[in-house]
């Protein structure tokens, strides 16, 4: 059973199709580099494969099941542009909050070992609204493992992450690959993203122009890809 199962998704705004005839298949354990310039259409796809946006057309399956059943959904780990936390909560709560959400068993033993993991273990009954920017990176980190999902999506993870946020996370990622999860990172960081990636999917105007995995010619030239595949 694939991890994840893309199969004719389309995405339209009105009369333009941001995702043209989507088709892509992940293997679990798999580490995929999502790439594309901007505008083509990756963060579409991934609110897509998240549950938080409806395709247009076509079907999106988590481990066989539809993406849209609340099952799916707890099954998944979202780190995105946006941080999204509630500032009139404490770090804690915050955690409590979603860890109810994803009906764990004791969320307040599992909220604090993950401010513990993340190095807000001090400031876990601060309020959110008073942390540094840092501080809520690595607080929306904790919020993506939190109940240790089987598939990981990140849309530009590392983008505006402080020194120590992006330890956090690349520990993280290390880990989550090690226990056989199934990572999908979109990113610009080009070279950084084909090192840790088993797998490369490449948008170019709403549609793939490669899948498949990831090669030595991409590793030697970080640029080789876009030639070959994205600038036809």
């Amino acid at each position: 059973m694939n991890a994840l199962e893309i199969e004719d998704v389309w995405k339209y705004y009105g009369d333009f199709p941001a995702l043209r005839e989507i088709k892509l298949h992940v293997t679990p354990g798999s580490t995929v580099a999502l790439l594309g310039r901007n505008g083509a259409g990756k963060t579409t796809l991934l609110r897509i494969v998240a549950g938080l946006s409806k395709p247009s057309q076509g079907d999106v399956r988590i481990l066989g099941a539809d993406v849209r059943l609340e099952s799916s959904r707890r099954r998944i780990g979202v780190l995105g542009h946006g941080i999204s936390l509630y500032d009139e909560l404490s770090a804690t709560e915050n955690l409590m909050l979603f860890a109810r959400l994803y009906d764990l068993d004791n969320p307040r033993k599992r909220a604090h070992a993950w401010l513990e993991r993340t190095g807000l273990e001090r400031v876990r009954d601060g309020l959110v609204r008073e942390f540094s920017r840092g501080m809520r990176q690595r607080l929306a980190v904790a919020r993506a493992f939190l109940h240790e999902p089987e598939l990981l999506l990140f849309d530009e993870p590392f983008t505006a992450l402080d020194d120590r946020a992006i330890a956090v996370l690349q520990t993280l990622l290390s880990e989550a690959h090690s226990r056989g999860r199934t990572l999908i990172m979109s990113t610009h960081q080009l070279r950084e993203a084909l090192e840790l990636a088993t797998h490369v999917a490449l948008i170019h105007r709403g549609q793939i122009a490669y899948a498949g995995e990831r090669r030595q010619e991409m590793l030697d030239d970080a640029g080789w890809l876009y030639r070959t595949y994205g600038d036809n």
